[in-house]
């Protein structure tokens, strides 16, 4: 903080920088996007229906999430929708009660964010998109340590990274889809991050198992053939089918 005299006026000045907010963003900066294999294609078919219980499975680099957040943020842009915000639910597997890390929970909780941002930069060409958004109230982002006893009415629910969530965890999300929402579920068994030996096994499959018994919902498998991240990427995760095949693993 510094001082300096005016005449008899006394102004003070901040030593501390200003914060900048990231300035507002419009629907018409959304890039767009065409499916890219047959399985994002019936995705994309099925948002168009109107379909609120969608669940997204199988292999990595399939654009699962990236095409999740790209339906559900065109929505809530458009001004005949009636969805107002963005929900993105993942869960703080790696430290699990958020210890482990320094700063706020703010500050614990941006490290989960930052596929986002990335996914955020990509469809709108801002590195600030992501933050844009947040602070305009058009997407919030949550974990599952903090979700119980809210309700998300009017919202469109991505549940990502759900191989790495307990059953509790998912049966919780479940509960607290509001009044005119709609809710997507992103995961891939062979991902998860949880001690399959303990009590905290990834709740995917029970989940899976029990979803497919309601009318509500659509799922969608994705395989190797729908891999569209890198050929690297694709050759991997082939060659990883045909040794656990092969090892009976």
């Amino acid at each position: 903080m510094s001082k300096k005299k005016n005449g008899n006026t006394e102004i003070v000045f901040s030593d501390q920088p200003i914060e900048k907010k990231p300035a507002r963003i419009k629907a018409a900066e959304l890039k767009q996007f065409a499916p890219l294999t047959t399985n994002q294609s019936l995705f994309f078919d099925a948002y168009k229906r109107g379909d609120y219980f969608i669940m997204l499975c199988g292999s990595a680099g399939t654009g699962k999430s990236f095409i999740a957040c790209y339906k559900a943020i065109e929505e809530v842009l458009d001004k005949t929708s009636s969805f107002h915000k963005v929900v993105i639910v993942r869960s703080a597997v790696q430290s699990r009660d958020l210890g482990f890390t320094p700063g706020s929970v703010e500050d614990k909780m941006s490290l989960y964010e930052q596929p986002y941002m990335q996914i955020y930069h990509t469809l709108f060409g801002r590195r600030d998109s992501y933050e844009a958004l947040k602070e305009c109230g058009r997407i919030e982002f949550i974990s599952t340590s903090f979700i119980r006893g809210m309700s998300f009415d009017d919202a469109v629910i991505i549940v990502d990274e759900c191989q790495n969530m307990t059953f509790e965890e998912l049966s919780t999300i479940m509960t607290r889809v509001g009044y005119r929402s709609k809710i997507i579920f992103c995961g891939d068994y062979k991902q998860t991050d949880l001690y399959r030996n303990n009590k905290d096994k990834s709740g995917m499959k029970k989940f899976h198992e029990i979803a497919k018994m309601m009318q509500s919902f659509t799922n969608i498998e994705f395989t190797t053939d729908d891999i569209v991240r890198s050929s690297l990427v694709k050759d991997f995760l082939i060659a990883v089918e045909r040794y656990e095949k092969e090892n009976n693993v």
